[in-house]
């Protein structure tokens, strides 16, 4: 094992490049660093070039499984430049032995700062937010554009007697829009305690407010997660994302809503397969009713030989596709 020798020089002899700490007869020696005394030392001579390093690890060791009544660390929680002040204030902690206390009983030592009211209601929306989006298993890029995006609305006052859980809804909305992974009023209702009348009035005013915009929805934007969670293979998804295509294309269904028109194309395609599916199913998962369904299926069946790609292979005649 090789033995190494450690030795000071003075402070103008341990650089060559002022903007780069290495030993003065070895600059391109790597450095190793020894914690323990905060030095660090020329592999090659043993020349301490840097002294008094700060150790930027850990203060203690901590354990996931732990459950330890005190927290050890002292670093205060993560950074939030969505707070006002980042969220870097100093709160003491309860006292616990006698001198934290007068001789009346008060604590000694108080918190200067309290949060404020304004910071306390970012906080409960970025939670209600982020409790949403775990539901229904959005990235962690959705949460964050609704963050700012609630933090904008906020700080804008622009939609005054209207509750911030409304608000949130919204937001979440909204960036699932742009962020293309769009979700249904139903879907967001579902995992909000707000109606889907007040969420659909709160988007347009945040867009308003905030003076953007969001891209139409199409057929396809639905497609592909219904057809996966009611569990069709590629060939049926491809032929009703074909079928609901045509039939924007060609007008087949004017006035209906994308959702509507994307579930009634998956319930012909699914019939026209070995995998059928019921409109009550479809419409359990794309959150349509099944008259609205059915509606959607009657505009399009006329036009059934002229939806469907030429590759579909048909389990059944065209002709023996249910009529409504």
């Amino acid at each position: 094992m090789l033995i190494m020798t450690r030795f000071r020089l003075s402070h103008y002899s341990k650089r060559v490049d002022a903007n780069r700490v290495c030993c003065y007869a070895h600059p391109d020696a790597p450095l190793i660093e020894d914690y323990r005394a905060g030095d660090q030392i020329c592999s090659e001579c043993g020349l301490v070039v840097g002294d008094r390093v700060i150790d930027v690890g850990s203060e203690w060791r901590t354990f996931s499984n732990e459950k330890a009544g005190a927290d050890p660390s002292r670093v205060g929680g993560p950074e939030n430049p969505l707070l006002n002040g980042s969220d870097l204030s100093t709160v003491i902690g309860p006292g616990r032995g006698d001198a934290s206390f007068d001789s009346f009983g008060v604590s000694k030592y108080q918190n200067r700062r309290t949060m404020s009211s304004s910071d306390r209601a970012l906080i409960n929306a970025f939670r209600e937010i982020n409790s949403m989006a775990d539901r229904i298993n959005l990235p962690r890029t959705i949460v964050d554009r609704s963050n700012n995006l609630f933090k904008q609305v906020h700080d804008g006052r622009n939609l005054k007697g209207r509750s911030n859980d409304a608000i949130a809804s919204a937001c979440l909305y909204i960036a699932c829009r742009q962020e293309g992974v769009p979700r249904t009023f139903k879907e967001i209702c579902a995992v909000s305690k707000i109606s889907k009348k007040e969420i659909g009035r709160c988007f347009k005013l945040i867009l308003k407010a905030l003076e953007t915009s969001v891209d139409l929805i199409t057929t396809g934007d639905f497609m592909s997660r219904f057809c996966s969670n009611l569990g069709l293979p590629n060939m049926v998804q491809r032929a009703a994302t074909h079928i609901a295509r045509k039939a924007v294309e060609l007008d087949i269904v004017p006035g209906r809503s994308p959702i509507s028109v994307a579930a009634a194309a998956i319930y012909m395609a699914s019939q026209a397969s070995d995998d059928k599916r019921s409109h009550k199913e479809i419409g359990d998962i794309a959150g349509v009713a099944d008259v609205t369904i059915r509606q959607s299926y009657k505009l399009m069946y006329p036009n059934a030989a002229h939806l469907f790609p030429e590759e579909f292979k048909f389990a059944i005649p065209i002709e023996q596709l249910p009529q409504m």
